[in-house]
This record gives C-alpha cells, structure tokens and sequence, in this order.
C-alpha cells in the first residue's frame, strides 16, 4: 500500500482515519439488541428486495461508482459479492460484540480502493463524504422498504429509525460531524447529494438492465441451472423492477429513471403480497441465518 502520501477528494480533505486503528477501540458503539426497529427489518428476507436500490443510490455518486467499477468483482462473482456484502451487514446488526470488529475490517479492506472518478477527481473509498453516502443510502430506503413491504413509519418511527441509522454509522466509523443530526438535516442533506453529485454512472446502468448476464447461484442442483436461462430474465426483471421502484422519487428523477402511474400500482399490489405473505412465514425462513440464530440465542 502506498503510505508515501495521503489520498485526496476533489475538495482536498483527507480520508478519516479508522476509530481505534486496527486495535478495538475503548469506546466502540453500543451493538444493537432485540429492542430495535433494525433487529426486525434488516434480517428479514424482504431485505433482499430492497437493498438493491441503496446500492444503486451508493453508485450513483461518481467516487463510490467508479469504485465499485474499477475495483469490485460484482461481475465476475456476482453471487459471492452479495453473500459477502449480506453477511457483512448481518454482523452490523446482530454481530453483538462483533459489529464494531466487522466496521474496522470494512475500513481496513478499503484502504487502497482509489482512483479517477468520471468527472476527473481523484477518490479514496475512505474519503468522508462518499463513505459517509454509502452509509446513508439506508435510511431513505429502509423508510421506502417500510411504505410498500412492512408498515409507513409515523413521524416518531421516522426520527427512531434515523438514530438507529446514527447508530449503525458509528458501528461503520462514521464521524460525528459527517451524519445529519436530525431528520430535517437529512433531507437536506440528501437533497443536496441527488442535484450536485449523483449521475447516472456505468454500474447504475448495469444495475438496471434486465437482460445483464448473470451466472447460476453458486452450488445449484442441475435443475436450477437447466431452468436458469428461463428464470434468470424473469428474476432479473423483478430485481430491477422493484429497485426502480423503492428509488426515492428525487433520485429517480435526477437519474432519468422510468416510473409510470402503473408500475406504482404494480408496485403496491406486489408490496401488499409481500406484507401478507412474509409475516406467516417460519421465522426460520423469514429471516437470513445471522438474523435467525442472534433472535434465538437473544430470547430468555
């Protein structure tokens, strides 16, 4: 790794070293417990239709896109990336004692993630503004997730789930100064990012296409993968279906992204399958396996 000199933004601020170093902090964040609106939400399986669309919002911002574009093997190993990104984000949540171990590991594996992003600035994945965007694409998209495939936050659920974001940014290394310290800053905020920053970058338009090539799961029967070239369109389609539509409706304007009158009904009728269907489900199938076994071991 080159140490000789500190990587630069485009406004010349240095990345923000990682909390603690590589040695566990005194004060690491409080873990979150079963108390949490995020204990519930994020271990749900639901999670798997809704954190395509952060995504997409993380690589819309020119440094985080050219990023992923250029250091990322979400195309060679599409399947190993998400399993790793999903089980990352289980430990932010049920990692208990582990989460702030987990946020420390992140910083460390992104130390010499930089480059030239598509205006021509120099990044660094640690750079604070783009690391602290990656962070907080979650907040609007879980309020989105809640509206079509949970249950609309009233506004005391909204200010909740905006501390429990606080909460998790501090788990990831976040500073202070770089969260927005109410829900009225976070609209600003996040406004601001959509009109000056974010693009409609290369990896946002791979995001979107339905008819991107994409292997059969790792480890799948030999009937999955002789089905795969019929199921792949379909649950390619869905994916980007559901993530153009859990867009924040600024983001998908600034995005030139298509959403007509009924693709929304489309939308709320699927979302109405899904909040009938999903909370009937064992939890043992409703919840990702981190998320399952930390509920266990957290009941009396």
């Amino acid at each position: 790794m080159d140490t000789g000199r500190a990587a630069h933004s485009a406004d010349g601020t240095t990345p923000a070293p990682a909390p603690g170093g590589d040695r566990a902090s005194r004060t690491d964040p409080v873990p979150f417990t079963p108390d949490t609106l995020l204990w519930d939400m994020a271990g749900d399986i639901r999670v798997l239709l809704y954190l395509p669309a952060a995504l997409v919002l993380q690589v819309a911002h020119p440094a985080v896109g050219a990023g992923v574009d250029e250091h990322s093997v979400f195309r060679t190993d599409p399947w190993g990336r998400a399993r790793r990104s999903l089980d990352s984000l289980q430990l932010w949540i049920y990692g208990g004692d582990r989460a702030a171990e987990e946020g420390r590991r992140l910083r460390r594996l992104h130390r010499d993630i930089k480059g030239t992003d598509t205006r021509g600035r120099p990044y660094h994945a640690l750079t604070p503004a783009p690391y602290a965007w990656v962070h907080a694409t979650g907040f609007p998209v879980f309020l989105r997730a809640a509206e079509y495939l949970f249950r609309p936050f009233d506004e005391a659920g909204e200010r909740r789930l905006h501390e429990e974001a606080r909460q998790l940014g501090r788990i990831l290394g976040i500073r202070e100064r770089d969260m927005p310290g109410s829900v009225g800053e976070f609209w600003t905020y996040f406004d601001a990012v959509v009109r000056d920053e974010l693009e409609r970058t290369a990896v946002v338009e791979e995001l979107l296409d339905p008819r991107r090539s994409v292997p059969p799961p790792h480890g799948a029967g030999a009937a999955p993968r002789l089905l795969w070239p019929v199921l792949r369109p379909a649950l390619l389609r869905l994916q980007v279906f559901t993530t153009r539509g859990l867009l924040p409706p600024v983001a998908r304007e600034r995005l030139d992204i298509d959403w007509s009158r009924g693709d929304e009904l489309r939308l709320r009728l699927l979302g109405r399958v899904v909040r009938t269907v999903v909370p009937r489900l064992p939890e043992r199938l409703r919840y990702l396996p981190v998320a399952y076994a930390a509920r266990r071991a957290a009941r009396p």
